[in-house]
């Protein structure tokens, strides 16, 4: 079995408060972050079980909260990551945390998805993280919200960053972007043009619930995040019956780990590797014209 699951666990809590954000305004009670852990153990558990062996598993952790604030989500990383039935092994995080338990990993399997957010943290500190990060030799791709107040601090960015890591820009929930808007975020980001608008999905193919799941804390599988429909359970092997080619039931499709999966777009050849940390394969960016994604790639737009 060759399957990348998205695993996203009870925590919901974050270190920061960024004000379009929802789970910057919770904080989980001791009772919760044992729940957390406890369900991340058992995941983990199952991902290295002598019975996986003849598996191939590539894994992305997509909490709602910060997951490497936590000891057992850098815990869990390092285990995957040395396991040789473990392709890939990434989070989503905002990299608040420190970055020394990262020696402990294999460098060669585990990767961080990782996003500024000014006004959370101070830009050199963030900066020296990622400089940490190249030292070390972890994959990495670092992005921003598509805000406006956000644009400068994404310039900045890309002018500290080393030119082969890739500075993603995701458009802001609920805000529409003029052309000129979006040319300015084209030239920090030429696949932002996949971001701006959601792609229509209704009735087309996906890798979602044939090679790709998603895993919640109890173990529930579903096609992924954004379709709620059950597939089976993870630890009674039921969710194996239900791994299936099948059309999206959902009209739109507007998150990026929803629809990087989309058979109808070519992202998996954008991104070969590097689907998980969303980092593109070599040369790719360089062959996108200004201003626009790469001829006949364009996205499917909703509306």
């Amino acid at each position: 079995m060759d399957l990348t699951l998205l695993y996203r666990g009870p925590l919901a809590s974050c270190d920061y408060d960024c004000p379009y954000c929802p789970f910057a305004k919770r904080r989980d009670s001791a009772e919760q972050l044992r729940a957390d852990r406890a369900a991340l153990e058992r995941f983990t558990g199952w991902a290295t079980a002598p019975d996986r062996a003849g598996d191939r598993l590539s894994v992305l952790f997509t909490p709602w909260g910060e997951g490497l604030v936590r000891s057992w989500y850098r815990r869990a990383l390092v285990e995957l990551s040395h396991q040789p039935h473990v392709a890939r092994v990434a989070i989503q995080t905002n990299l608040s945390c420190r970055t020394d338990w990262l020696a402990e990993a294999d460098p060669g399997t585990v990767a961080l998805w990782c996003t500024y957010h000014p006004g959370q943290t101070p830009y050199e500190r963030f900066l020296a993280k990622v400089r940490d990060l190249a030292d070390r030799g972890i994959r990495y791709s670092v992005g921003i919200v598509g805000l406006p107040e956000n644009l400068e601090p994404a310039r900045r960015l890309r002018a500290d960053l080393p030119g082969g890591v890739y500075l993603w820009a995701n458009a802001a929930e609920g805000h529409t972007y003029t052309d000129g808007e979006a040319a300015a975020w084209t030239a920090l980001d030429p696949l932002f043009p996949y971001s701006r608008h959601p792609h229509r999905s209704a009735g087309l193919p996906c890798r979602a619930g044939e090679s790709v799941v998603s895993v919640d804390g109890e173990g529930t599988v579903r096609r992924c995040h954004f379709v709620r429909a059950e597939l089976g359970n993870l630890y009674d092997g039921s969710y194996r019956a239900g791994l299936a080619p099948r059309p999206c039931p959902l009209a739109v499709c507007d998150c990026h780990i929803g629809y990087v999966h989309l058979e109808t777009l070519p992202l998996y050849d954008v991104f070969a590797g590097g689907v998980l940390e969303r980092i593109p394969a070599d040369g790719v960016l360089e062959r996108i014209p200004v201003g626009g994604v790469p001829a006949g790639a364009a996205p499917v737009r909703s509306g």
